[in-house]
Formats: structure tokens, C-alpha cells, sequence
């Protein structure tokens, strides 16, 4: 099959657009079609962690995305009686170099995405455009779509990324089902301008009341969300009016002093397709998970699959790496995003009960146990392209901030890197060093004011990261060492380059 690019992109969303931009930044053709004209004028993300910060630093545009972006300064549980349960501070530089909590207003953070697609060679997004079908075949893919006046295209391309959000039409074109994580619940989210009142001053609460548990955040400027779970009794014409929004608000978003720009009842769920791949084609975002949003990980678990796929998908194109490295993308992913669906639907059994007993034993067990309820540590990455647990792979690496105020990924560009102590550098056989030295997809830093930081977090002598930032694995010792570089795909199968060859 002749290709019209490399990559098609269904749906103009931010993992879509996510995705588009980083296939560019790569160097990988690609156009993204998205059914509707106009960005979506209200919010549905609120919230990015660290990661995802990396992931636009590495787009080389997370400065502009700061001017649009707070950092959320603290958290807190709240119980029926407002007493607070648990509260943190969470204003702070993570180990990824940023924030590890961040708040938004999901039209500005679209726009600037759709600015940097703009500014990106190679790749286009069409609005007005519906994909209508993706047809995978023995090379490749045929995508279907329409535009506004009905006109039809078929666009060939080596692989598609299906960002189509939670009702992915192309997921149920494919017949791909999905496996349900908690109990479904119906909620009322209210997102606007609070002008005139104090609202609630911590940056994101959750409440947990039995009467009706609650959400609330501050965003950027005066704009504030909060969402309010729907009860047996509640009219849902009535509830969304500013009187009962006031009222269920308990005075926090008065009517004559709130604005709201959406008020949607929708429906807090979890779920994993049971496939993320079929083909050359593969799910992505909304498409493939949906959580509740407690720990507020949708949107960043779906930039984190476009990390996870674009790199290996270069790699592959440029014949850098075998095609058997795209299966990493599910087996590495969906263990790592059904932990957060798992672990948030957990946290909403916990937070949305409506019975007064469980909901006194929950605050009393919070009580005794504040930890309990703090933001859970990320995962590993299920089994794929590191070297497991044992050997320090498949964990999120950390990035640096140096002495001089450089962040580390702005030395190391989308590439394998190799931060290693002198001693052991020079321990690896000649022919591995000069391979190395050679190698495109490697960095390799060896300077102890670049790398000791990070060695010093991962606990070892040397590491090797992912072009995702994840840890290929980290070494004690140059033959641990080899053996990584050895896993890195333009090495792969050099063993005639290892001291052990000599």
C-alpha cells in the first residue's frame, strides 16, 4: 500500500491533538480528523499532574501552557459536618520537574494545543471532518471520513490512533467491549465565574456528606467547579437551576455572585476495553479508560498513552526497532490505567456513600489514618520494554532540575537516556562504549552535576530512561549495565559488543 502519512488520528481533543503533535515532533506524517468545526467552549479536564507537564515540556511549549495553568495549593476531605478530615499542601516542584498538581480551563489548554499542531511540520488537524470507518488491512490502514458538505475521502496510512473519545464510535465499529470498574453514579458538574464570594479556600475538596457527596475546585481566574452527586429525589430540571445549585452548594456558589458557563449531568464511570490494539490500529484516552475523576488522572492517562505509543511508533517507522515493539503499547498501558480506574472507583465507593453509619466508620478510619486517603503512588508499567521491577524497570523516572536552572529533558531530547557514573561507563568493552558514542537514539551523560541527582532518586550507579521518561532499568555493576544498553532497540542483539563477547 502506498501511504498518504504515516499516522491518522481520530478525534481533535486534547489526546488527539497531544498525539498529533508529539507524531510531528518526531518527525512521523500525520493529519487527525475531527467531527465538530469549533473548539468545545466549556471544560471537562481540570487537572494535569507532573507528567503531563513533561510530556508538553518535551513539545518544547510548557512555558506557554504555565500562563494558562495554577498550580492547585492544597487538598482536603470534608465530612457532613465540615469537619476536615484530611488536609495537604500540595504547592510544590515534584520529582518530573513541575508541579504535581495543576489546574486548567480546558478551552484555553485546547487552544494552545491546537496552536502548537499549527506551528508543527508535517502533520494537520481537519475540523469539520467525520471518521466514519477505520479498515485495518494487511500493511496498513483506510480511514473513511466526510466533511461538512458530505463529501467523502479515504486517507491510507501505516497505522491510526483512535482518540475518540468515551462513546468511540470506532470502538464499536470494531466491536471492541469494555469491562466495568465500580458502581455507575449520576452527578451534577457546574464549571463558572465566582465574582464576589470566597467559595471554599482550599484548591480541591472533596466532601464526603452522606446527604450529598460533593466535589469542589478552583481554577484559573475567578472560574471554580463544583459537582454535586444526583439523589433518588432530586428533579433533574430543578437542579440545575441557581437556586438549587445555591442550595446544594450550601451558599458556596450564591446565585446572584456565581456565573456558570456549564452545568451537565453526566455519569461518573469506570472502564477498560478489553483491547487496545487491533492491528494498526490502536485506542487511546477516553477511547480505551474512563475513570471517576477523583484523583483527576482522565486526561493525564490519556496523554500518557500518546507518550507511550508515538516513540515506538517512530522507531518502528524509521526501522529503528522490530514491529513486535507496538505490542508494548497495551501490555505496558492498560495495567497502569486500570490502576487508576481501579484505585478512583475505590475512592468514590468511599467518598459517595449516602449511608450515615458506613459514612461515621469512614471518617473515624480517616481519622486514624490520614494517609489512607493521599494521592496513591503511580504504578509500574505492565510488562513490555524495561526490565521489570527487579531490575528497576517500568516506573516513571524523575527529572532534575540542574544547578543551573535547566530541567534535565531539555538536555536529552526524545531519545534513550544513559546516566551512568564514570567507573562504570568505562568498565563496558570498548565496541559498546563506541556504539554508544554513535548511536542516534542514545544520550549519554556521565557529568556527576547532571546525573547524580537523578541516580541518587533511583537508588543506583546507573539508569536507563525511556525516549517516555520510564525506566528502561537501573545498574549496580557494567555487566547490568550491558545488559540494559543491550534492551535498547538500536542495540538490540549487539552481543558481540559486550565484555563478556571479548
Amino acid at each position: 500500500m502506498t501511504f498518504d502519512v504515516d499516522v491518522v488520528v481520530v478525534g481533535g481533543g486534547p489526546v488527539g491533538t497531544t498525539a498529533l503533535a508529539l507524531c510531528g515532533r518526531a518527525g512521523l506524517s500525520a493529519v487527525a480528523f475531527e467531527k465538530d468545526v469549533d473548539l468545545w467552549p466549556t471544560a471537562r479536564a481540570v487537572h494535569f499532574d507532573g507528567e503531563t507537564m513533561r510530556t508538553l515540556q518535551s513539545l518544547g511549549v510548557a512555558a506557554r501552557f504555565q500562563q494558562v495553568t495554577i498550580p492547585m495549593r492544597d487538598v482536603a476531605i470534608l465530612n457532613e459536618a465540615e469537619e476536615v478530615l484530611v488536609h495537604a499542601p500540595t504547592d510544590r516542584i515534584g520529582e518530573q520537574g513541575w508541579n504535581d498538581h495543576i489546574s486548567f480551563h480546558q478551552p484555553d489548554v485546547e487552544q494552545l494545543l491546537r496552536e502548537v499542531v499549527a506551528d508543527t511540520p508535517g502533520v494537520a488537524l481537519r475540523c469539520g471532518e467525520m471518521v466514519t470507518d477505520v479498515a485495518d488491512t494487511d500493511d496498513g490502514v483506510v480511514v473513511t471520513s466526510t466533511d461538512a458538505g458530505g463529501a467523502l475521502r479515504m486517507t491510507r496510512a501505516r497505522w491510526a490512533i483512535v482518540a475518540d473519545g468515551a462513546r468511540s464510535g470506532i470502538r464499536h465499529r470494531l466491536g471492541i467491549e469494555s469491562d466495568k470498574y465500580g458502581e455507575d453514579a449520576q452527578w451534577l458538574v457546574v464549571d463558572g465565574q465566582l465574582v464576589g464570594a470566597p467559595g471554599y479556600e482550599a484548591d480541591m475538596i472533596q466532601f464526603g456528606r452522606y446527604t450529598r457527596p460533593a466535589l469542589w475546585l478552583r481554577l484559573p481566574g475567578d472560574r471554580v467547579r463544583m459537582e454535586f452527586m444526583l439523589m433518588p429525589d432530586d428533579d433533574p430540571a430543578e437542579i440545575v437551576t441557581p437556586a438549587a445549585v445555591e442550595r446544594i452548594s450550601r451558599g458556596a456558589l450564591p446565585a446572584d455572585k456565581f456565573t456558570p458557563d456549564r452545568q451537565a449531568i453526566y455519569t461518573f464511570r469506570g472502564r477498560i476495553a478489553r483491547e487496545w490494539r487491533r492491528g494498526n490500529i490502536f485506542l487511546a484516552g477516553d477511547a480505551a479508560h474512563q475513570a471517576p475523576p477523583l484523583f483527576g488522572q482522565g486526561l493525564c492517562a490519556g496523554i500518557r498513552d500518546a507518550a507511550n505509543l508515538v516513540w515506538k511508533l517512530d522507531l518502528v517507522a524509521r526501522g529503528a526497532a522490530d514491529e513486535s515493539l507496538l505490542d508494548t503499547y497495551e501490555s505496558e498501558r492498560k495495567p497502569h490505567a486500570t490502576f487508576w480506574v481501579e484505585t478512583a472507583a475505590n475512592q468514590a465507593v468511599i467518598i459517595q456513600t449516602t449511608d450515615p453509619e458506613v459514612a461515621r466508620g469512614r471518617d473515624e478510619y480517616i481519622r486514624a489514618h490520614p494517609g489512607s486517603s493521599a494521592v496513591p503512588e503511580p504504578p509500574a508499567l505492565g510488562p513490555g520494554l524495561h526490565a521489570g521491577e527487579h531490575g528497576g524497570g517500568g516506573k516513571l523516572g524523575p527529572q532534575p532540575i540542574l544547578a543551573d536552572g535547566i530541567r534535565l529533558d531539555d538536555m536529552v531530547g526524545s531519545h534513550f537516556l544513559v546516566a551512568t557514573e564514570r567507573a562504570l561507563f568505562d568498565d563496558l568493552s570498548p565496541a559498546l562504549r563506541a556504539a554508544l558514542e554513535d548511536d542516534a537514539e542514545t544520550v549519554t551523560l556521565l557529568d556527576p552535576a547532571k546525573v547524580s541527582d537523578l541516580l541518587a532518586t533511583l537508588g543506583a550507579r546507573a539508569a536507563v530512561l525511556r525516549p517516555d521518561h520510564y525506566t528502561l532499568g537501573t545498574a549496580g555493576t557494567a555487566p547490568e549495565l550491558e545488559r540494559l544498553l543491550l534492551m535498547i532497540p538500536s542495540l538490540a542483539g549487539a552481543a558481540d559488543l559486550t565484555a563478556e563477547s571479548r
